[in-house]
């Protein structure tokens, strides 16, 4: 995350990709099941997703921003296809999408109606 304002109104777009690219990220929709903190962190928490008929493990650095106990049952986009990657000691098996404000706000995406999880997202 950018800190402060200044530094977000000089913040450019990053370089362009094509559709071929774009159509190798893998979103789909996942129902949060369960979440807690990670000891010896401040910023991580520990996340398991249902994505339909399969469950992963999310490494993601919300804590500032989220309680556990507030996650149970939302429906969030996340990245299926990254290669997994050790956080803490801790393996993570997608990746959550958020938006994050000028005032450094961090927001999930989430989905509006219940739509049923491993949907995927065009």
């Amino acid at each position: 995350f950018l800190e402060g304002n200044e530094e977000r109104k000089n913040e450019k777009c990053k370089e362009m990709i094509t559709i071929e690219d774009f159509s190798k990220i893998d979103l789909r929709v996942a129902k949060i099941i369960h979440a807690e903190n990670i000891k010896k962190s401040e910023k991580l928490l520990k996340i398991k997703i249902s994505l339909d008929n399969e469950q992963r493990q999310i490494i993601a650095g919300i804590a500032q921003y989220y309680k556990p106990e507030d996650l149970i049952g939302k429906l969030v986009i996340v990245v299926t296809n990254l290669k997994p990657a050790k956080l803490m000691g801790e393996e993570s098996q997608a990746m959550l999408l958020a938006a994050s404000d000028k005032n450094n706000r961090l927001t999930l995406v989430t989905v509006e109606n219940d739509i049923s999880p491993g949907a995927i997202v065009k």
